[in-house]
């Protein structure tokens, strides 16, 4: 009797682990699966005067004949245009530019920043973490509408730089690749400074003391240690950065100029401007793509290396 109701409870514990488990891929399946899938639907459509503004390829209704002709139809237009469209490469090509450097400038600024609130004495790291995530507190769009304040010709920082004498005359920065690069690294500040911090803020310290009694300068012991140890923080902190900012569509709206098209200008655009729904669904599904490559990247990484280089 007791082994009876033994193996009936590991078989509830067994059935709760996978729920638990299933959970996240429901979810996952609900709020991204699925919404893919009707945007890849929408990228084959064609454009049509209509409420919605497109013609779908495939009808659900229309069963497995109407799925059989609609797969003879495909068509691959919308993404022909992509492809042989300059605008559209140019933005794409502007997005992973902007991202790439922006996330370069965060990690440079990020890792110091978060290597210092870790070597904090204990009390006080509770109140630098608070003043790193302070912003947050605000919102995004009044952050940014105060950069072009603090950007515009009689702005702050250019009455700061002609008081110190560091320029002649205010020079200009609002709609300029700088002032975009300057909003990017000021909103995604802490998504890299938080995952680094909370990596090197576990690491075990007699390490750097081991290397010290072997000898090992403070510089060296630095780049072989502590480095190497801040990988899996450096990684979440890149991800966490490049991603959105591929696809970052208000700072260079608001801070940038028609020369700093970014991809997700581009589909606002299509979308609400020009009212191609098919164009922007494309647009979209290539984007996601690109998005997909640096994560699996990672995976692989991880794959081949579970130990992050330790």
């Amino acid at each position: 009797m007791h082994g009876a109701i033994k193996k009936r409870g590991e078989h509830n514990r067994s059935w709760g682990a996978r729920l638990i488990v299933l959970v996240p891929y429901l979810w996952l399946a609900t709020f991204f699966l699925l919404p893919f899938l009707i945007v890849v639907k929408i990228s084959f459509s064609h454009t049509a005067i209509a409420q919605p503004p497109y013609t779908p390829v495939f009808d659900p209704a229309a069963g497995w004949e109407g799925l059989k002709q609609a797969l003879s139809a495909l068509s691959f237009e919308n993404y022909a245009l992509l492809a042989s469209d300059w605008l559209y490469l140019a933005s794409y090509l502007k997005s992973l530019e902007v991202a790439a450097g922006s996330t370069l400038l965060l990690l440079l600024i990020g890792f110091p920043l978060a290597y210092g609130m870790a070597r904090t004495p204990r009390r006080w790291q509770p109140i630098v973490f608070v003043l790193v995530v302070l912003p947050f507190w605000t919102s995004f769009l009044i952050r940014i509408y105060a950069w072009i304040n603090i950007l515009q010709r009689d702005g702050l920082l250019n009455q700061v730089l002609l008081a110190l004498g560091i320029v002649d005359a205010p020079p200009a920065w609002l709609s300029t690749d700088t002032a975009v690069y300057i909003g990017i690294v000021y909103s995604y500040l802490p998504f890299m400074v938080l995952p680094i911090y909370a990596t090197l803020e576990k690491m075990d310290e007699t390490l750097i003391e081991a290397a010290a009694d072997l000898g090992c300068p403070n510089w060296r012991a630095f780049w072989l240690v502590t480095v190497p140890l801040s990988r899996p923080g450096v990684v979440a902190g890149v991800l966490l950065c490049f991603i959105p900012i591929v696809g970052e569509f208000v700072i260079p709206d608001l801070l940038g100029s028609s020369q700093t098209m970014m991809i997700g200008q581009t589909l606002w655009t299509e979308f609400f401007g020009n009212k191609d729904w098919p164009v922007s669904s494309a647009v979209a599904v290539v984007l996601l793509c690109l998005l997909v490559v640096p994560i699996v990247i990672y995976q692989q990484m991880e794959t081949r290396d579970p130990a992050g280089g330790r």
